[in-house]
């Protein structure tokens, strides 16, 4: 299970995968060409660490996300939220600019479908 860093573009997130800490971030703005095939590395990611039972915490500070995105984001919440059903320890930090009512409530949102830790934080 390997780390992996993979450097903000123009159309997608900075993606932090750190195995030995378990934590994942991803960073900026989301809207891929083909947003499943950009995405894959961190389901992979999230399997082999799911696989050898570690601790996973993931942060996401999303300025600007689409549709297509949107789905990915759900896709990876449901896999955490399945991963802690089955006693895997997870927690969910969701940071939004502090005047980004939109993604402040994109995260309410997102959060009120799932019983795992969730932590809603603002930034400057």
């Amino acid at each position: 299970m390997e780390s992996l860093h993979i450097q903000q573009t123009k159309t997608s997130p900075e993606i932090i995968l750190e195995s030995d800490k378990g934590l994942a971030e991803i960073i900026g703005e989301s809207y891929p060409e083909n947003a499943m095939a950009f995405y894959k590395p961190v389901f992979d990611w999230l399997a082999a660490i799911q696989t050898a039972s570690k601790q996973i915490q993931f942060r996401f500070q999303m300025d600007y996300f689409n549709t297509s995105s949107s789905k990915v984001i759900m896709d990876i919440l449901d896999n955490l939220q399945k991963y802690h059903d089955k006693g895997g320890k997870v927690e969910v930090e969701w940071l939004y600019k502090e005047d980004d009512e939109d993604m402040q409530e994109t995260g309410e949102e997102f959060s009120s479908d799932l019983s795992l830790p969730f932590k809603m934080k603002s930034y400057k």
